[in-house]
């Protein structure tokens, strides 16, 4: 369904507190409009919202959609939502969250969608930033806290828009990508998609929308990408580590703390060396991703050096928390078996002892369908917990537990407990931890509260003492 957004005076917002609807809701806030909304509980984002002039009520309610010219939902909220069925009783017309997004993003002329099954929070948001360091003014939408712009949001005056595009449910079909970037292609989503070969089409599907004149950025090492291009025809670009692409990342080291350096090819010539503040091999990935786009974009990227190493990452991405007894507290959004193993990688490059790993699994569909890759995730952990899974959007009909999950790794020979209560996690964090120790709390759901508990009983600790 397409719409005219301009045509809406009042927008309502059914789950107003997420990550994106949040963005798009101060974008339409800035546009004029006037912005309503509602959630199941209030949150620091939803208290921002109200200080920009929104108008929002917790919980769901019936009557809060009452005058409003447009609904926009969540792929979480359900058809018998009493706000939903108010909605349709009023005939006010209803549009999910890609649906609005991609009407936003029709209105630029040089838009950049960035997929992949993992890596598109960090991506998007070095792109806004180096946009940003350049003064190319643009508007941008990221799942994530990004301090540089000041939150997960950012409204420019110019024509650039750079939005995260998530493969889940096909929502990124529904945008309008100048640019399209494909950092990778992974098994996920599996309640949605069949298989991998229904991921690799759609993920064609949203190459093939960008115009004859736009341009496709992808991952020349991703064996699933390079299968997805073979049925792409647009201007292709690529990037990779350890084959021949557009640009290349070559004479990769990492420092004490686990920051990469490299040097950087366009078509084979030498452009500059870059430094990162955030860890990982897979970051390097991100910043050639970000290199290739901004460059297509009109950036000298010779003059960006010092703009990539200034960025220290979005929130909930190998997050330092602080320290508790000389021991290293991160946290770490990974929900995803490569996106775990790649986690664990960059923690061997940071100073430690040992790496103490608290995971939370995400969804009972994903924990399901790739438990076996779970299993094989956590090899470089010395300590592995895990706790329940977080349902998300789903409900708990038996398929699979935490207790599954956490036997098929101590199977590997790997020491690990299963542990129910954040509570009993602290106590038992508590009683192990060492000077040196790195622990790590790894998940999309709300596992970072066991790095706060522990950091909090700290303080208070030391409030008594």
């Amino acid at each position: 369904m397409e719409v005219n957004i301009e045509n809406f005076n009042r927008v309502h917002f059914i789950g107003i507190g997420g990550i994106s609807m949040s963005g798009l809701a101060h974008i339409m806030l800035n546009a004029g409009h006037i912005v309503t909304g509602s959630d199941i509980k209030d949150s620091y984002i939803i208290q921002k919202l109200k200080n920009e002039g929104a108008i929002i009520n917790i919980p769901h309610n019936a009557s809060n959609v009452d005058g409003a010219d447009l609904v926009v939902y969540t792929a979480a909220v359900k058809e018998d939502n009493p706000e939903m069925i108010r909605a349709k009783e009023l005939n006010i017309p209803t549009i999910d969250r890609a649906t609005l997004l991609g009407e936003i993003m029709k209105k630029y002329k040089y838009g950049v969608g960035v997929a992949g099954s993992h890596g598109k929070t960090t991506t998007t948001s070095l792109i806004s930033v180096l946009l940003e360091e350049m003064n190319y003014d643009p508007t941008v939408l990221v799942g994530g806290e990004v301090d540089i712009i000041g939150g997960n949001v950012r409204v420019g005056k110019s024509d650039y828009f750079v939005t995260e595009a998530c493969e889940y449910t096909d929502s990124f079909l529904k945008f309008y990508p100048y640019i399209a970037v494909i950092l990778n292609v992974d098994s996920d989503h599996l309640d949605y998609f069949k298989n991998i070969d229904n991921i690799k089409q759609s993920f064609t599907q949203f190459a093939n929308l960008v115009p004859k004149d736009g341009y496709v950025v992808a991952c020349g090492d991703d064996p699933n990408t390079m299968s997805v291009l073979k049925n792409v025809d647009r201007n292709i670009i690529t990037f990779g580590i350890d084959s021949n692409c557009t640009w290349n990342a070559k004479n990769i080291k990492f420092d004490e703390k686990g920051f990469p350096s490299f040097d950087v090819y366009y078509n084979g010539t030498f452009i500059q060396n870059f430094e990162l503040s955030i860890v990982g091999k897979h970051n390097i990935y991100n910043a050639l991703a970000t290199l290739a786009v901004c460059h297509l974009l009109g950036v000298d990227i010779k003059s960006t050096p010092s703009i990539i190493k200034k960025f220290k990452g979005t929130h909930r991405r190998f997050e330092f928390k602080g320290t508790l007894d000389g021991a290293i507290i991160i946290d770490d959004y990974a929900h995803h078996p490569t996106e775990i193993k790649a986690t664990l990688s960059s923690a061997l490059n940071y100073p430690h002892n040992r790496i103490i790993c608290v995971f939370q699994p995400h969804t009972y569909s994903r924990t399901y369908s790739l438990l076996q890759d779970f299993a094989t995730s956590f090899d470089n952990a010395d300590i592995t917990i895990i706790t329940d899974i977080y349902a998300a959007r789903e409900k708990d009909i038996g398929i699979v537990n935490a207790k599954d999950l956490a036997k098929l790794i101590r199977d590997r020979g790997n020491e690990t407990y299963y542990i129910k209560e954040f509570t009993d996690i602290v106590d038992y964090l508590r009683s192990i931890i060492k000077s040196g120790d790195l622990v790590i709390t790894i998940g999309a759901g709300d596992v970072y509260e066991v790095g706060n508990m522990l950091l909090n009983f700290n303080k208070k600790a030391a409030i008594g003492a």
